[in-house]
């Protein structure tokens, strides 16, 4: 008899083993709550742009314009839990100017996002390209900039 027991029971320990190590491996990842998208474009006076979004101080995305890529949308997931985020946004803009030299800016920026899950955001740059910000047109409401560059922001090594 204790050999038919030791029978069901090694596949069930096996199996119960199995669903405790999916458990906590899903238990590990953090849980979604929600996305928002951010759209990027290349200004006509524009020759490339490299950029970054951190979100909460992680790196979420990144955009790569030039002539051949005008423009990217991306969709960026929120942690549960929050309903408040921080972004930092970095980049490298290189533009031609009126007399014809090329210029790269640095730009970065910090911020913070309320409630931003289902927004639409688009990346906007001014002051002569040294500025850099979120903005949803339909609720200006939902991105606060902060002022001072982006902490986390440093040039690309390559």
């Amino acid at each position: 008899m204790s050999a038919s027991r030791f029978s069901f029971t090694l596949p069930t320990t096996v199996l119960l083993s199995a669903i405790s190590l999916l458990a906590v491996a899903v238990s590990l990842r953090p849980a979604l709550a929600g996305e928002f998208t951010v759209t990027d474009g290349k200004a006509d006076m524009e020759i490339s742009e490299v950029s970054r979004i951190y979100l909460d101080g992680k790196l979420v995305s990144e955009f790569r314009l030039d002539d051949a890529t005008r423009h990217k949308t991306v969709r960026i997931p929120t942690p549960l839990g929050r309903v408040d985020h921080t972004y930092t946004l970095c980049g490298e803009i290189t533009i031609r100017t009126a007399d014809g030299r090329t210029e790269t800016h640095e730009v970065s920026s910090n911020g913070i996002l309320h409630n931003p899950d289902g927004h639409h955001f688009y990346a906007f740059g001014s002051y002569g390209f040294k500025d850099f910000f979120l903005l949803d047109p339909q609720a200006p409401q939902v991105a606060e900039r902060l002022p001072g560059r982006g902490e986390v922001c440093s040039a690309p090594i390559s």
